[in-house]
C-alpha cells in the first residue's frame, strides 16, 4: 500500500476555470480508505465539478488529484477501481442491463458474476428489458446493480438515492455499508439529502462558491455548533461572549433560543453569567449544522415574511 493510504482519495490545491470563470479555488479534500465522506453544499458550488475531477473526466488547470498516490487523470490502473453513478445517467439506445454487464467484465478485472446474479433478487429488473425505456427511480437501480457488482474499491456517487423509493433508498445504502465494513470500500456522496448522509457518513466536506469551507469528522463537527435554549435573570451582553460567535439569536417572551459556534465550556461559562433560570443544550443536524456554518458566506437565515 502507498504512503497515502491513510488518505485515499487526495485533492490538492485543486483549481479549475470554465472560460475566465473560476470555478474551484484551490480545492484540498481528504477522503481515508475505508470511509465514506460526504460531500455537501448549496446549488453551484462546484461539487459536481469536483467529483468529475476525481473521476478523471476533467483534468485540473492547478493543483493534483490523486487516488492510492497516483494521478487519477488517464490512469486505467485507477479508473478499473473505481465505480462512479452520475446525478445524470446516460445510457445508449440499446442498451440493457445485461448488455452493460458483458462490457463492465472487460473492463473492470473484479467483475463478479456470482454477486451479479445474485442482486437480481434485490433490485427485481428484467435485466433484458431496454434502460432507456425504465423510469429514472430503475435507471438508477440498474446503475447501482452493475457499479456493486464491479467489487469497485473506489464508489463516487453523485445524488445517488435521487428517484428511489424508500425500500430500495434502505437496500442500496446496506450494500454500500456492507462492502465498506466487509471489503474497505471507499466512498464518496454527493448529495443534498443531509439526513440520509447524517446516518452514513464517517467525514463531510462543506463546499461553497468553489472552496471548501471545511472539512471534518461529522461527529466533531457537531461539537463546535450549540444548540441551547435558555432564560435569564439578566439581560445577557454578548459583548462579553469572547470564545465564541453567535451564529443565531430568537427571542420569544422570556426565553432566548441561540446557535453559537465556539468552545462549549467557554459558552456556558458566559451564560452563567447572567443568572440563567435553566440551560438546554438541544442535538444539532447535520442539516442546521450547514446552513449554520455557510451563514456567513451570504446564507444568513433571514425570516420571510409572505
Amino acid at each position: 500500500m502507498s504512503s497515502s493510504s491513510l488518505n485515499f482519495i487526495e485533492v490538492q490545491d485543486l483549481i479549475k476555470y470554465f472560460g475566465d470563470f473560476k470555478v474551484l479555488k484551490g480545492i484540498n479534500l481528504h477522503v481515508k480508505q475505508g470511509s465514506i465522506y460526504g460531500l455537501i453544499g448549496p446549488n453551484g458550488a462546484g461539487k459536481t465539478t469536483l467529483i468529475k475531477h476525481i473521476v478523471g473526466s476533467y483534468y485540473q488547470d492547478g493543483g493534483e488529484v490523486l487516488i492510492d498516490g497516483e494521478p487519477v487523470y488517464d490512469n486505467s490502473r485507477i479508473l478499473k477501481r473505481m465505480a462512479y453513478i452520475p446525478d445524470d445517467l446516460y445510457f445508449n439506445t440499446t442498451d440493457t442491463v445485461k448488455k452493460i454487464s458483458k462490457f463492465y467484465k472487460k473492463i473492470y478485472p473484479f467483475f463478479n458474476e456470482k454477486r451479479f446474479e445474485t442482486l437480481k433478487t434485490v433490485f427485481e429488473i428484467d435485466e433484458n428489458h431496454l434502460i432507456r425505456k425504465m423510469s429514472k427511480g430503475m435507471k438508477k437501480q440498474a446503475a447501482f446493480w452493475l457499479a456493486i457488482s464491479s467489487m469497485p474499491d473506489i464508489l463516487i456517487l453523485d445524488e445517488p438515492v435521487d428517484g428511489l423509493d424508500p425500500v430500495t433508498r434502505r437496500r442500496v445504502w446496506s450494500l454500500i455499508l456492507q462492502d465498506v465494513e466487509e471489503r474497505g470500500t471507499t466512498v464518496l456522496i454527493s448529495s443534498h439529502n443531509l439526513r440520509e448522509l447524517e446516518d452514513v457518513c464517517d467525514y463531510v466536506g462543506i463546499l461553497h462558491n468553489g472552496s471548501l469551507l471545511m472539512e471534518k469528522d461529522l461527529d466533531e463537527l457537531k461539537t463546535d455548533i450549540h444548540k441551547i435554549q435558555t432564560s435569564f435573570e439578566f439581560e445577557p451582553d454578548s459583548t462579553k461572549l469572547n470564545a465564541g460567535k453567535i451564529l443565531y439569536e430568537n427571542i420569544l417572551g422570556s426565553v432566548h433560543n441561540y446557535i453559537i459556534k465556539g468552545d462549549k465550556d467557554h459558552i456556558l461559562k458566559w451564560l452563567n453569567l447572567y443568572s440563567p433560570r435553566f440551560i438546554d443544550m438541544l442535538p444539532l443536524s447535520l442539516e442546521e449544522v450547514f446552513i449554520y456554518e455557510i451563514g456567513g458566506e451570504g446564507y444568513e437565515i433571514k425570516e420571510i415574511i409572505l
